[in-house]
């Protein structure tokens, strides 16, 4: 088992900047598959950017690829996405999820990650 508890997110401009993070707790002993979700009104969840917390291996959505960065630090247990140049379009509620295998094969919708924080909303304004 392992808790996931998101912080940092805001109302920002766009083209601004935020930093999410997810503090993990429990079992952290091992690795998972960590993955940055949202969900906006009316919308199916999207998966944002994911990484396995062994090492070797990331993966972004294509509306953030070279905007988002998702990295850890495993001296804290924590899990960061970077989100620079912020628009409209990336508001929603930002969940942090885990997946106790690795990131190979995941559903993309993230129905098959069975760890959820309890999520942080962001809102970029025009």
């Amino acid at each position: 088992q392992v808790q996931l508890e998101e912080s940092g997110g805001g109302v920002v401009q766009a083209g601004g900047s935020l930093r999410l993070s997810c503090a993990t707790s429990g079992n952290t002993d091992r690795s998972y598959c960590m993955g940055w979700f949202r969900q906006s009104p009316g919308k199916e969840r999207e998966v944002v950017a994911v990484m396995y917390s062994g090492g070797g291996y990331t993966s972004y959505a294509n509306t953030v690829v070279g905007r988002f960065t998702i990295s850890q630090d495993n001296a804290k247990n924590l899990l960061y996405l970077q989100m620079n140049s912020l628009k409209p379009e990336d508001t929603g509620m930002y969940y942090c999820a885990a997946r106790a295998r690795g990131c190979i094969g995941r559903d993309p919708s993230g129905a098959d990650f069975g760890y959820w924080g309890q999520g942080t909303q962001v809102t970029v304004s025009s």
